[in-house]
């Protein structure tokens, strides 16, 4: 029965569905099962093994004692004998049984050098491997949680670990939200709560799991799995909780339309969001801006210098001919914050992060953009999701594409079912073969898009990219945040994580606290007005000493953005901050005793 059920299970394993990119992966309970059936399997093997061996080693020792004991004219039982080859090869070696003749001590030496190794290294082994081990994989899983307390509420629950999932509750533990993970490997979720994560362990294809994780208490519920884990997940949730909001992540198009029917309020394609954001971070040549967000009607937008009338220009000399109410919230080369001082140079390679309302905007395109200037052509690493969305992207500004991808035909597939096929070119061959580059026409390029999922590769095709080309704009994709430091030390203009995007995206949804990406570590944040701070400057520079945060503009009551005020005033409000995950923490520790975020 069990040999029946371990071939049914790795049947499963080993369908050509695998969790890649463009593919669907078996469920994280299906994977269990096979995983712990296999391992039953490879114990019970190893222990009749293991067994087997030393069962012989005994009898055949055994014999040869009786063999010899006759040609010394002593005659011994078969209890005597298997009692003298145990004590042998234990090295206990009580003397009471000795042999007299060279051939019998030289025997005695090969029994007790064997039995050394069987019960001193083999049998050790087992008993390590298969009986100590488990039993404490099975007291840690004992330790994980099963159910959250009564009193929790308000949380999210976050179904599966991957690196949206690891951002999202990184994040929480910062604004002291609470987050809760949900897992169905016990190990996983031990090593999660050993770090301080709030988990639980239980199916996720089970309705009890959710009820005992307060899905009907639950602020929302974020499933970041494959499209048909997340179906599942969907459904399910809603049978323990039908009010509860469902966040899931997409892989495909056309699984949204599914996921919708399953329940979910919002379906996040995060690969086309990533590919759109990485498009808009391209530098163009015409100074036109670029939104990437909003706090109410204000939008937040970012725009090149390069190719306006801003280069060479200091900030002070530059916000005198701003014609428009457009604000100057930072300054960044290279994805870092510069500080906004008066001195500050303007170059080809700064980008402003701009605030107003859109015919503020408007008017700040008109009067920096550029309508002689074409924008130049941009080649693409990678035409997996990410890629295929960002050129689309990019076609619908009208700017041409290359797409360099080593697998034939993965492009062209893709694109022939979606309506509305976006212009590009197609390059197939090694992105880090410097011909197949020079085809694509990188030498002739304004940037490149580095997309594929793998970090590593990621890198070298950064570091390669700008020692191929040192003035290039490189945009490059990371799927854990912690690379994102490693790509820009390998050149990489402008970086957006995976992680980060997706996090962000379901921050917001949440309701938890509006944040605008600017940059892969950098975020528009808001938090609650300290009283210690009012009547300080916006521009007041001992709070970007003290913490790393830059205060870019007031909030009121009424959540309007008074991005053109000065100083923080006395009334409530809030602060909408400037910074990464470390400055923003530093905030919250000097100004605000790391209060929770309001709703």
């Amino acid at each position: 029965m069990r040999s029946r059920e371990l071939g049914q299970a790795t049947g499963r394993a080993s369908s050509p569905f695998g969790r890649g990119e463009d593919g669907e992966g078996m469920s994280q309970l299906e994977r269990t099962r096979v995983e712990r059936l296999l391992f039953v399997g490879r114990r019970s093997k190893a222990a009749c093994v293991i067994l087997g061996i030393g069962a012989l080693m005994v009898i055949l020792y055994s014999s040869v004692f009786k063999l010899l004991m006759v040609h010394e004219a002593v005659d011994h039982s078969w209890a005597t004998a298997v009692y003298w080859t145990i004590t042998t090869m234990s090295t206990l070696g009580y003397g009471d049984i000795t042999f007299t003749t060279d051939p019998g001590r030289l025997f005695s030496l090969c029994v007790l050098l064997s039995g050394v190794v069987y019960m001193l290294v083999l049998l050790p082994f087992f008993v390590i491997q298969y009986v100590v081990t488990p039993w404490l994989d099975r007291r840690r899983a004992a330790r994980t949680p099963r159910k959250v307390p009564a009193t929790l509420r308000d949380h999210v629950l976050l179904v599966g670990s991957d690196a949206v999932t690891q951002a999202f509750a990184a994040r929480a533990e910062r604004s002291q939200v609470a987050a809760v993970v949900i897992l169905e490997d016990p190990a996983l979720a031990g090593e999660l709560h050993d770090q301080g994560r709030q988990v639980i362990v239980g199916p996720l294809d089970s309705a009890m799991t959710y009820r005992n994780a307060g899905a009907s208490r639950a602020r929302l519920v974020i499933s970041t799995l494959s499209d048909t884990a997340n179906t599942n997940v969907a459904f399910t949730v809603r049978q323990a909780a039908a009010q509860v909001p469902v966040a899931v992540t997409a892989s495909k198009p056309v699984s949204v339309d599914v996921l919708d029917l399953a329940g979910a309020d919002h379906v996040l394609e995060l690969g086309a969001v990533l590919g759109r954001e990485m498009a808009s971070r391209v530098l163009g040549s015409t100074g036109r801006f670029h939104a990437i967000g909003s706090f109410g009607s204000t939008l937040i937008a970012e725009a090149a210098a390069r190719g306006t009338s801003l280069v060479g220009l200091t900030l002070g000399e530059a916000l005198p001919l701003l014609r428009s109410r457009v604000r100057i919230l930072a300054i960044m080369r290279k994805g870092r914050l510069r500080a906004m001082t008066p001195d500050l140079r303007i170059t080809d390679g700064t980008v402003l992060v701009l605030a107003g309302q859109a015919a503020d905007l408007a008017q700040y395109d008109e009067q920096f953009q550029s309508a002689e200037i074409s924008e130049e052509p941009v080649v693409i690493l990678g035409g997996g999701r990410v890629g295929r969305s960002a050129s689309r992207a990019l076609s619908d500004e009208g700017i041409p594409n290359t797409i360099v991808e080593m697998l034939p035909g993965r492009v062209e597939n893709s694109y022939s079912v979606l309506e509305g096929t976006a212009s590009y070119a197609m390059v197939a061959g090694d992105a880090a073969d410097q011909r197949v580059l020079r085809r694509a026409g990188l030498e002739n390029a304004s940037a490149v898009l580095v997309t594929p999922r793998d970090d590593d590769l990621n890198v070298y095709l950064t570091l390669f990219c700008r020692r191929l080309r040192p003035e290039l704009q490189v945009v490059s994709r990371a799927t854990y945040e912690r690379n994102v430091a490693t790509l820009y030390r390998a050149g990489a203009d402008s970086v957006l994580s995976y992680a980060t995007t997706g996090a962000t995206d379901l921050w917001n949804h949440a309701g938890l606290s509006h944040r605008v990406l600017v940059a892969e570590g950098n975020e528009l944040f808001l938090v609650p007005r300290p009283a210690s701070l009012v009547r300080r400057s916006v521009r007041d520079d001992e709070v970007r000493r003290r913490t790393g945060c830059h205060i870019v503009a007031v909030l009121d009551e009424e959540g309007t953005l008074g991005y053109d005020t000065e100083s923080i005033p006395s009334a409530p409000g809030q602060l909408l901050l400037l910074g990464d995950r470390h400055a923003e923490r530093r905030f919250r520790q000097v100004y605000l005793g790391r209060r929770r975020l309001r709703r």
